[in-house]
Parts: structure tokens; C-alpha cells; sequence
């Protein structure tokens, strides 16, 4: 990495730490904070609970957590953003075991149809959002961690290393977990091909 980029990386952690620090004592600087990082957040909570109306919810929940235990907050070579999205992701797992009569989380359509000037086909537009359909119900099948993978990578596109921050796993194991997360997603659409 070349050393501008590393200072000013640098700069930012420093001032987004100094920033923290206020925020612990300072509820206008906690709101930097959110409205720095409250669209990442509720992308994640919509990408998991799949609902516009519950995922506010649960953003606020997430906030209000984050709020009521900044002061505990302490940086350990750990964004802020990933100690807000294990928060988040703790609000999502508890809202779930309280409804337990739903089976599945809905996952959103994440790859939406990118058209070209030209209309496309109706013939042609049917069979991409059944692709499309098919490719999303793979993904809800695979266990939660590589779901939650695929979000950081595709969505988020986040490195190795902010998903290993976020999942508190190595860059290493963050590859490893990519690799048998991509052979998983294979075997299936291999499976699936066979079998229709």
C-alpha cells in the first residue's frame, strides 16, 4: 500500500476514534456517527429480515444498543462499523428466536436486473428473474455464515480482511470459508442441473 494512502487511512481511524470518544459524552457526536453508518447497517437488517418496516425497526434497536454501550466501546483493531454490525447482527438473530413460527429469513432480490437501452424480451426477462430466483434460493440454503459472507463480499464488497474484522476471523480463514463457500454454491447448481 502506498504511504500516502496508509496515512490517510490512518488520519481517518484517528479522527474517527477521536470522534468515538465524543460520542461517549457528546449525544450530537453519537448522531455523526449514525447518520455515518445507519444506511450500511439498514441494508444488512433488510438484506436479512427482508421487509422495509422491520428493518427500521431493528436499525433503531441496533442504534439504541450502540448507544447505550458506547462507553464500553474500546478500539482493539476492530472498526467501529464491524462492532456495530456484530450488534446488528445479535438484534437480528434475537428477533428471529422470537418468531419462531417463521422457518426461513426472506432474503431480498440483491441482484436486480440490469437492462440495456434495447427492451429486452419478455421471454428473456422471465427467464433472468427465474435465474435470478433460483441462484437467491441457493443462497437462503447455505448455512448462516456463508449467507452472512456473501453479503459482506457482494453487497457490502468489503475486503477479506473488514469481513474477517466483522466475523472475527483471520483474512486466511475469511479465504478458506469464501472457497468452500463457492465449491457449496457449485455442488448445488450441479445437483439442481442433474435433477431438473
Amino acid at each position: 500500500m502506498p504511504e500516502g494512502v496508509f496515512k490517510l487511512n490512518e488520519t481517518r481511524l484517528e479522527e474517527e476514534r477521536k470522534l468515538i470518544e465524543r460520542a461517549k459524552r457528546d449525544p450530537e457526536a453519537f448522531g455523526i456517527l449514525y447518520e455515518r453508518y445507519v444506511d450500511r447497517i439498514y441494508s444488512y437488517i433488510f438484506y436479512k429480515v427482508g421487509n422495509q418496516a422491520d428493518a427500521e425497526d431493528l436499525t433503531a434497536k441496533t442504534f439504541l444498543k450502540a448507544l447505550k454501550h458506547i462507553e464500553n466501546y474500546e478500539y482493539r483493531g476492530v472498526s467501529f462499523y464491524a462492532w456495530l454490525h456484530r450488534i446488528a447482527h445479535n438484534v437480528v438473530a434475537n428477533w428471529v428466536r422470537a418468531r419462531t413460527r417463521r422457518k426461513t429469513i426472506p432474503v431480498p432480490e440483491i441482484f436486480p436486473f440490469v437492462g440495456s437501452s434495447d427492451e429486452p424480451e419478455p421471454i428473456e426477462v422471465l427467464a433472468e428473474e427465474e435465474r435470478r430466483r433460483e441462484l437467491l434460493e441457493l443462497v437462503r440454503s447455505l448455512p448462516p455464515m456463508h449467507q452472512e459472507l456473501l453479503y459482506l463480499k457482494f453487497v457490502e464488497r468489503l475486503t477479506n480482511r473488514e469481513i474477517g474484522e466483522i466475523m472475527g476471523k483471520s483474512e486466511s480463514a475469511i479465504k478458506s470459508l469464501y472457497h468452500r463457500t463457492l465449491v457449496m454454491l457449485r455442488a448445488q447448481l450441479r445437483q439442481k442441473e442433474s435433477a431438473g
